[in-house]
C-alpha cells in the first residue's frame, strides 16, 4: 500500500495559486489526470481559526492526493492548523514562503520569511509534532538582495534540519518591493540551474522545481535533474495539457479522454453541487479554458460567458455550449 509520503513524493504536481486551484478546479483536473499531485490555494492559519473551516477545508474524495496550503508564522498557530488539516483528511500540509504580495507580507509570511530560516524551521518542526503527515515547504531561490546559491542553500539546511524533506522551488527570486505578484511571476529571471544545483548538493531531499514550464516536453527534460515538476498558469490555461501525464510521466496505461468527454463527466458534478447551492459560474469559470488553442473554443466561452449567469442555467448549458464545439474525430 502507498504511504502517505509517496503519495505526495509524486514527480508531478498543480501549483496552489490564489483564486484558482478550488475544489471545482481541482474536480475538473482529476477527470484529467488521476495521479499529478494537486494543491489547495493558500489557506492563511488566521482563516482556519476563526472562518467557515467546511467552506475553507471541504474536498472531495476524488481530489486525492491532495496537499493544504497553509499561510503563516506563528509555529503555534500553524501547527494547530496542521492538524486541523491533517483531521479533515489532507495527505500533507505545505508551507507557503514564496507569495510576494503586499497583504501576505503585511502578515509577515510568504516570501519574505527567506529572510527568517529559524522561523521557518521552528514552524516546520512544530506542525510535524503535531501531525503524522508530511510537512513540506514552498519556497524562491531568493529575495531582493538575499538572493544568491548561498543564500538559499542556507535556507534549505536550516529548515531540512528541521525535519523537512520536500521542497518546492520556484525558479525566480522575489523582490518585495516594486514589483506586483504577477510581475514577480515575469520579471525575475529563471535560475533552473540553481535547483538543479540544489538537488545535486541535498540528494535526500525531494526537489521539486516550479516557475515558466509550459510543456510536457519541458517537464520531462527538468525530471532528469530533479525529482519532481510544478506547473503552475499553464496548468489553469490549458488544463487538457495534463491529459496524457498519467501515461507519459507515470507509466500507466490509461484511456486518455477527449475534450468532450471530460465536460460530459463533469455534468453530474454540476447539478450536485448547484443543488447545494453553489453558483454555476463558481465552476464554469475554470472550464473556460479547456479547448484552448481548438476550433470553437471562443464560441464556447461566449456562450458560457452569457448565460451561466442567468436564473435556471444548469448542465444543460453547459450542454449546450458543447454543442458549439466540434468533435474532433
Amino acid at each position: 500500500m502507498m504511504s502517505q509520503l509517496d503519495r505526495i513524493k509524486c514527480p508531478l504536481s498543480i501549483a496552489p495559486m490564489m483564486d484558482r486551484t478550488d475544489r471545482h478546479f481541482r474536480y475538473l483536473i482529476r477527470l484529467i489526470t488521476r495521479r499529478t499531485v494537486l494543491y489547495t490555494e493558500m489557506i492563511t492559519t488566521a482563516a482556519i481559526t476563526h472562518g467557515d473551516r467546511h467552506k475553507l477545508l471541504d474536498f472531495s474524495t476524488e481530489e486525492k492526493p491532495l496537499v493544504l496550503q497553509l499561510g503563516g508564522d506563528n509555529p503555534q498557530e500553524l501547527a494547530e492548523c496542521a492538524k486541523i488539516g491533517a483531521d479533515w483528511g489532507y495527505d500533507a500540509i505545505n508551507l507557503n514562503v514564496g507569495c510576494p504580495s503586499s497583504r501576505v507580507q503585511n502578515g509577515n509570511f510568504g516570501a519574505c520569511l527567506m529572510a527568517k530560516p529559524e522561523l521557518v524551521a521552528a514552524g516546520v518542526a512544530a506542525m510535524q509534532k503535531a501531525t503524522n503527515i508530511p510537512v513540506t515547504v514552498k519556497h524562491r531561490i531568493g529575495i531582493d538582495e538575499r538572493d544568491r546559491y548561498e543564500d538559499m542553500k542556507e535556507f534549505v539546511r536550516i529548515v531540512s534540519e528541521a525535519g523537512c524533506q520536500h521542497f518546492s522551488v520556484h525558479a525566480r527570486k522575489a523582490w518585495l518591493q516594486g514589483l506586483s505578484p504577477k510581475e514577480n511571476r515575469d520579471v525575475p529571471p529563471l535560475r533552473y540551474e540553481d535547483v538543479y544545483r540544489l538537488k545535486q548538493e541535498f540528494p535526500q531531499l525531494f526537489i521539486e522545481i516550479n516557475g515558466g514550464i509550459t510543456t510536457m516536453a519541458q517537464i520531462k527534460e527538468h525530471l532528469q535533474s530533479v525529482d519532481g515538476v510544478m506547473v503552475g498558469r499553464a496548468a489553469y490555461d490549458n488544463p487538457y495539457l495534463f491529459v496524457t501525464a498519467d501515461r507519459d510521466i507515470y507509466g500507466e496505461n490509461t484511456k486518455i479522454p477527449t475534450r468532450h468527454q471530460v465536460v460530459e463527466a463533469m455534468l453530474p458534478y454540476i447539478d450536485r453541487c448547484l443543488s447545494q447551492g453553489v453558483r454555476l459560474n463558481s465552476i464554469t469559470r475554470h472550464m473556460l479554458q479547456l479547448f484552448a488553442g481548438q476550433p470553437g473554443t471562443k464560441a464556447w466561452k461566449r456562450y458560457l460567458s452569457e448565460r451561466v449567469h442567468l436564473a435556471g442555467s444548469n448542465s444543460v448549458t453547459i450542454s449546450a455550449a458543447l454543442a458549439k464545439v466540434p468533435v474532433k474525430i
